[in-house]
């Protein structure tokens, strides 16, 4: 497809050259090979804009002289715009001469420093003010909503893929659990990557090696309207929350047969929030590194596998048992009766989770939120470096080994014995309901520990004691395997109904701070705020709020 866009050009530029005044003629071809675009929030309301291009100006193209940036509106302060080339400042940066698609840009000319045919060079753009970018964030009134869209050229001029990158830079004193992004470009990462500026600034990063030139994507994220003054917010008109522009109600009728489209996209929308609720775990835990993270325990295996957070905190609540750290006063409410002193190798997460159970219900419930955010965290930090996938497999590798010791017992006495071991280890299978179910169902010799699980379980020896394997020589309580199975199963539920309440909404307040939920901006959520000034350029159903960028040249 390139090649056959470079020989077309190739035939027009030499048929221009037969025709009348065909000297003066342009014909601007290149490849972009990379965009790099900085966005930063400013506290008092505003944007700065930092563009990095990388053209390579092809064979037989006219040199590229000059260079169109397309901005957000019409309210940015010329003096504060500076460019260079090559790293050699030029100062020819008008208004007026911008060709742009949009309404409202900037065209840098790039004077003797124009890119010759066959030459690559870099342009770099600095746009240090320009206003009326934020506005109210549909779906909280407490945020505000940054959507921006990078300049992009006409596919007549640009060819080839780009390397890609759009960088927020957050306003100063935003929390690193307080930004929430935006549903990314189609063939983007589902998320972006998060971090530090040099200031010590939140920034989230887009980026795609694949990208192109040519096609105008849209990045949005919002925050906490506390870091910005009020006014600076803008709020929208009739036409903003219409989609359409004020001076170009023939707009309407363009958006009107995308009204089907638009109203799916919302439903598929609010259907991925919901099921974004239950993902808490941070970008940065999906980065992939090399090699396997080892070492981890059966619970923070949990969090890397996303496991629901009812069932991690059953696991953590057998563990303490085990070790004898409680044991369960009363099963409904959950009460427990804490050992004291505590057993010296509880884990971090133990521990607070005990301490979350000497406290009423409303504390109870926001520490046991506090752990899991914490627990998240350091699963976080343990994985830097390493890769989830091979992680993940390994860690599941693990789970089918352990099911397959339980289910190759030879006597209930062994298989009890060898589900005491490995016991937090199947919990992290997908389908360990119905394999409880299914593995135990006659007698069960349960671990000695059981009775401090179950106030209710009174152990009654059978008249002939059995005695494990290899003579350990203690008797062991045991069970219908149907009732242990269920008792098993059902702690589960009954925690996630006696103590952490609607699973949903608990974990949504663990991903609010481990992995805000982004919200589509198909949705409405945002209105303005883009790269580019006009509506020349389609922008769907958003109408002038995209903010459309574009370039001719």
């Amino acid at each position: 497809m390139v090649k056959m866009k470079k020989i077309i050009a190739i035939i027009l530029l030499c048929f221009s050259a037969l025709l009348p005044g065909s000297a003066l003629a342009q014909t601007y071809y290149f490849s972009l090979d990379r965009e790099t675009v900085h966005v930063f929030w400013n506290e008092d309301g505003s944007a700065s804009i930092d563009y990095v291009f990388v053209f390579s100006n092809d064979d037989f193209a006219s040199p590229i002289d000059f260079v169109d940036v397309g901005l957000p509106n019409s309210n940015f302060d010329q003096g504060t715009i500076f460019a260079d080339v090559n790293g050699v400042k030029v100062t020819n940066i008008s208004a007026s001469d911008y060709q742009g698609e949009g309404d409202s840009g900037v065209a840098v000319a790039l004077s003797s420093y124009a890119i010759q045919p066959g030459e690559t060079g870099q342009v770099h753009v600095f746009i240090g003010n320009v206003r009326r970018v934020l506005r109210e964030d549909s779906e909280d009134k407490n945020y505000a909503s940054a959507v921006f869209s990078p300049t992009w050229f006409g596919s007549q001029f640009v060819y080839g893929s780009t390397n890609l990158s759009v960088t927020y830079h957050f306003p100063p004193g935003v929390k690193p659990e307080e930004p929430r992004w935006h549903a990314p470009p189609s063939g983007w990462a589902s998320q972006p990557k998060t971090g530090f500026d040099d200031q010590g600034r939140i920034i989230y990063t887009w980026a795609n090696l694949s990208a192109n030139g040519y096609t105008q994507y849209l990045f949005g994220a919002s925050f906490p309207k506390q870091y910005v003054p009020a006014s600076a917010i803008v709020k929208p008109n009739i036409f903003d929350l219409l989609g359409i522009s004020a001076d170009d109600l023939l707009g309407l009728f363009f958006c009107l047969g995308f009204v089907g489209i638009f109203g799916f996209s919302i439903v598929a929308s609010i259907r991925s929030v919901t099921r974004r609720k239950l993902q808490y775990l941070p970008p940065k835990i999906a980065i992939e590194g090399h090699g396997i993270k080892r070492g981890l325990t059966a619970i923070e295996a949990a969090i890397l596998m996303e496991q629901p957070l009812d069932k991690i905190l059953t696991m953590i609540l057998f563990a303490v048992i085990k070790k004898g750290a409680a044991s369960v006063a009363v099963r409904d409410p959950l009460k427990l009766d804490i050992t004291s002193p505590l057993p010296e190798d509880l884990q971090p997460y133990e521990t607070k989770f005990l301490e979350a159970f000497s406290k009423g219900p409303s504390e109870r419930r926001s520490d046991l939120q506090d752990l899991m955010v914490d627990l998240v965290k350091t699963v976080s930090t343990k994985m830097k470096g390493f890769s989830r996938k091979e992680t993940l497999a390994y860690y599941r590798d693990i789970v089918q080994r352990a099911w397959g010791q339980v289910e190759a017992a030879d006597t209930p006495e062994v298989r009890g014995q060898k589900f005491d071991e490995v016991m937090e280890w199947t919990m992290l299978d997908r389908e360990y309901d119905d394999r409880t179910r299914r593995v135990f169902t006659g007698p069960i010799f349960v671990p000695t520990w059981w009775g401090r699980y179950d106030p209710t379980y009174t152990h009654r020896p059978t008249s002939a004691p059995t005695s494990l394997p290899a003579g350990g020589g203690i008797s062991l309580p045991h069970l219908p395997g149907s009732d242990f199975a269920a008792s098993i199963v059902n702690g589960v539920q009954n925690f996630s109904g006696n103590v952490i309440g609607n699973l949903s909404d608990f974990t949504s307040k663990v991903t609010n701070k481990t992995n805000p939920v982004p919200v589509s901006t198909s949705s409405g959520r945002s209105f303005g705020g883009g790269g580019g000034g006009g509506c020349a350029c389609a922008c769907a159903c958003a109408g002038c709020a995209c903010a459309c960028a574009g370039g001719g040249r």
